[in-house]
């Protein structure tokens, strides 16, 4: 079960890092100094780099974006809030009273939960940003734009399921494959395993 602290959490930690390069004081100016000897040996290109990149062109986090819904990872987020309220719901069960104007409330918030989520694919355009390049970017948005993505992302939360199924009888099957195994195995040594 999610938990509404863990997303707070979440989207802190993930919005922190943003505001702090932000409002990061700029350093005063010092006055002029008299001139100073030149140094003994000139600054090669990679000393006079700036410390840190800039960060990502608007295009590129467009881009960035555009793979992430096409993809069909921003889903993932439509299931979350819905799930902090149904938390509260529940806690709220003993008290059936509150029942009508607690709905009430829920459904008000719902344009500022939009907001929310809107932040967190904001976030998650500027993480794919940070490890794929512009160009990559764009072939893979080029790929989701095609019959054959969108064909795959269409698919994928019934693969998944196939897959969440599949997985479980194969655990089953593995997982008692591998006691005969180590049985025999063990019988060979002297050892009766149960």
């Amino acid at each position: 079960m999610i938990r509404l602290p863990a997303l707070l959490a979440v989207l802190l930690a993930a919005a922190l890092p943003h505001a702090a390069v932000a409002q990061q004081p700029q350093p005063a100016q010092k006055p002029a100094a008299a001139p100073a000897k030149p140094a003994a040996k000139p600054m090669t290109p990679a000393a006079q780099a700036p410390a840190t990149p800039a960060g990502p062109s608007a295009s590129h986090l467009a881009l960035a974006k555009e793979v992430m819904l096409s993809s069909g990872i921003a889903r993932s987020f439509d299931s979350i809030i819905p799930a902090f309220g149904e938390q509260i719901r529940q806690a709220a069960v003993t008290r059936p009273e509150l029942t009508k104007d607690l709905d009430e409330v829920l459904v008000s918030l719902d344009p500022e939960m939009e907001l929310q989520k809107q932040s967190m694919i904001d976030t998650a355009a500027r993480i794919y940003a940070s490890r794929l390049t512009e160009p990559e970017l764009n072939e893979i948005a080029g790929f989701f734009r095609s019959p054959a993505g969108k064909r795959y992302v269409e698919t994928q939360p019934q693969v998944l399921d196939s897959m969440v199924q599949a997985m479980q009888t194969w655990t089953q099957t593995v997982s008692e494959y591998v006691m005969v195994r180590v049985r025999a195995e063990m019988s060979k040594r002297g050892h009766q395993l149960q």
